[in-house]
């Protein structure tokens, strides 16, 4: 949503799209998981006392619609790309197979994997986990607005420190929260390791492509 409220600023999913060019001419397979804070969160507050579920599908409908605009920006910058959704919207998107989807990756294209994993009740990062896993990912690269997992809220906490290194129990028995418990215990379950870093800093994805850990911290066993 860039400097908005919420809503979807295009300069900024050509960033990533150009960043994630810089990756796919490495020769790089790539994923993306996309969430829907930036279009839903903006209207929640006015939702009033809305059913977890339904406002769970509401979110759904939101990564589809950031997945179609990356993949316009993708393929603004001559990146093949596919978008597959865990909710039947033909006109937009393929449906998530699994099969089809490393098919696509063999084939040097990028996957955007939107709708999360189309059940309610499951967050962005356990769609990004689980699909992690289905397709055989090395690691999970986790983009975010802190660059690393911190021992407290550094906007809150002058003296909160940075880890580079933490293992997945630790993230669990200090419920630093960085992603949900569901989808820690699964990475660790599967020994899939997480790069938590900033995304909003340029050639950073890159770097956490290339296992640079000061950029971020790295969440293994």
């Amino acid at each position: 949503m860039g400097s908005q409220n919420y809503g979807i600023d295009t300069r900024v999913a050509e960033s990533v799209a150009a960043e994630i060019k810089t990756v796919y001419d490495l020769g790089i397979e790539i994923a993306v998981v996309v969430g829907g804070g930036n279009i839903f969160r903006g209207v929640s507050e006015s939702a009033g006392n809305m059913d977890r579920a339904a406002a769970d599908y509401i979110g759904m409908l939101a990564t589809v619609m950031n997945a179609v605009v990356l993949q316009d920006a993708l393929e603004h910058a001559h990146v093949y790309t596919r978008v597959m959704s865990a909710i039947d919207i033909p006109q937009l998107a393929e449906p998530f197979i699994r099969r089809r989807a490393i098919r696509h990756l063999e084939k040097k294209r990028v996957v955007i994997f939107a709708a999360g994993t189309g059940n309610p009740y499951f967050t962005t990062d356990s769609a990004a986990a689980l699909r992690a896993l289905e397709i055989g990912a090395e690691a999970i690269l986790k983009g975010t607005k802190v660059d690393g997992i911190y021992t407290a809220d550094p906007n809150k906490d002058a003296s909160a420190t940075r880890y580079e290194r933490i293992t997945y129990q630790e993230v669990l028995e200090q419920n630093l929260q960085v992603m949900d418990s569901s989808a820690i215990s699964l990475c660790k379950d599967n020994n899939l390791p997480i790069m938590v870093f900033d995304m909003r800093e340029r050639e950073n994805i890159v770097k956490a492509v290339r296992g640079d850990t000061s950029i971020g911290t790295l969440v293994s066993n």
